[in-house]
């Protein structure tokens, strides 16, 4: 483990970042909209340093838009720097919300 950040939101929202070895990055908890503002921060920074090409998402506990608008916003930012950048272990909520959202060829590229 390179570095983890861990951020409270209101009530029991907790969410977290941590930075691994290899490229890989690690998201943890509640992705809701008091969480991911600091999850963006933590995620851009680590994108844009070359730290965060595959993001698992097996430890996020919850989300609602607010998480699936977090990972689209990674996926720009990784692709504005050039970078590629790939979700693992994204939760059926997740993608039945991005299913909805007709976004899934985002999180899941063919």
């Amino acid at each position: 483990m390179i570095g983890k950040q861990k951020y409270k939101g209101n009530g029991e929202q907790h969410a977290s970042f941590e930075v691994l070895d290899g490229g890989r990055a690690r998201v943890s908890g509640s992705l809701h909209f008091a969480t991911v503002s600091a999850l963006l921060t933590a995620g851009v920074a680590a994108i844009k340093g070359g730290r965060a090409d595959v993001i698992d998402l097996a430890g996020v506990t919850a989300s609602d838009s607010a998480g699936l608008a977090l990972l689209i916003e990674w996926l720009s930012v990784a692709k504005s720097a050039g970078r590629t950048l790939r979700f693992e272990n994204i939760p059926s909520q997740l993608q039945q919300l991005a299913r909805l959202s007709e976004v899934e060829e985002l999180l899941v590229p063919a």
